[in-house]
């Protein structure tokens, strides 16, 4: 069985990065990601606007071309799956990494298809894939969605989104426009400050003259078949008509596949434990790379900041090659 230089876990953005580092490296790789060539990008709302220019989204120093000040998810999908093609980047789709363990110097990774063999592995698996449960009576039920594409199945229903993320006031917003009685159901204060600049007063406005009902310092209690039991600021428990809810409260990286691959989790956040200057893990040669680095703090780390992550770490990896 051949033993690969790098094999890379996730096929975003990031892991793309890393397979370019790679190639320019004259490194054998391999990507192995679940679903589709970025995966999480292909799920975001249709609609999605990216807070960051073109040029901020950009990796392996091939431009993005953008008509638009910021670009979308269809502009993104074509130019990372661009890429993908354009470069030949040498990756198995619809395959799920099941299990990272280590042999001597050896990893061997077990897949849902297969099992292959590297000197080194990057994880790079973000962390779209796991809802922040809210863990009330009612959430398995089928009207509750932690997932928002488009508007168009919600005309004309009466929805609570819960949460106040940029997620959370695009659904808000747009099921709003397309005719749905719409109440926020936000645990803090107040929107976001993370809320993207050009959207924020857009919320705030709609709020404030009533057309988006919103109850801040309030958390959902229960969800039945036909109605949302929640607690107000003052305590007070109050039960409205309901036919959907959008519960866009976040997304949490797989601590389970990082523990069981070795790597250290550390205080509330789950920060997962790996060198700053390197992305080495506390596992010899197990490397973590974007957002996964994060824990549960997953507005740390972003396209635009954790690109340099790639170059990072395949220098780290010449450099052990040279020495050895």
């Amino acid at each position: 069985m051949e033993i690969l230089d790098i094999l890379i876990i996730g096929g975003g953005p990031i892991g793309l990065n890393c397979a370019l580092e790679a190639q320019k490296n004259n490194l054998t790789y391999l990507i192995i990601e679940k679903g589709t060539i970025v995966n999480s990008l292909y799920h975001y709302p249709l609609y999605m606007r990216f807070f960051s220019t073109a040029e901020k989204l950009e990796i392996g120093g091939i431009p993005f071309i953008s008509p638009a000040p910021k670009p979308g998810r269809q502009e993104a999908l074509e130019y990372y799956q661009g890429i993908a093609r354009q470069k030949e980047i040498n990756i198995r789709l619809y395959e799920r990494v099941l299990k990272v363990f280590k042999t001597g110097n050896i990893f061997d990774i077990e897949t849902s298809k297969a099992v292959y063999k590297a000197k080194n592995v990057i994880i790079s698996t973000g962390f779209y894939d796991i809802p922040n449960l809210m863990d009330i009576p009612g959430e398995n039920l089928p009207k509750v969605k932690h997932y928002y594409t488009e508007p168009y199945p919600y005309a004309q229903q009466k929805m609570v989104v819960v949460g106040s993320s940029n997620s959370a006031v695009d659904a808000a917003l747009e099921t709003y426009r397309k005719g749905a009685d719409v109440t926020m159901i936000v645990r803090h204060s107040e929107i976001s400050k993370n809320v993207k600049y050009w959207v924020k007063p857009d919320i705030e406005n709609r709020i404030a003259e009533g057309s988006i009902k919103a109850y801040f310092n309030s958390e959902i209690v229960e969800i039945t078949e036909n109605t949302v039991i929640f607690k107000d600021e003052n305590g007070q428990i109050n039960e409205i008509e309901n036919d959907f809810v959008l519960a866009l409260t976040g997304y949490l990286p797989d601590f389970d596949f990082l523990r069981n691959s070795g790597i250290e989790l550390q205080g509330d956040c789950l920060n997962p434990l790996y060198h700053a200057e390197t992305m080495e893990t506390n596992v010899p040669n197990l490397y973590l790379a974007g957002v996964v680095c994060g824990g549960k703090d997953t507005h740390l780390w972003f396209i635009e900041n954790s690109r340099i992550h790639a170059e990072m770490i395949v220098g780290n990896v010449v450099k052990k090659e040279q020495r050895a």
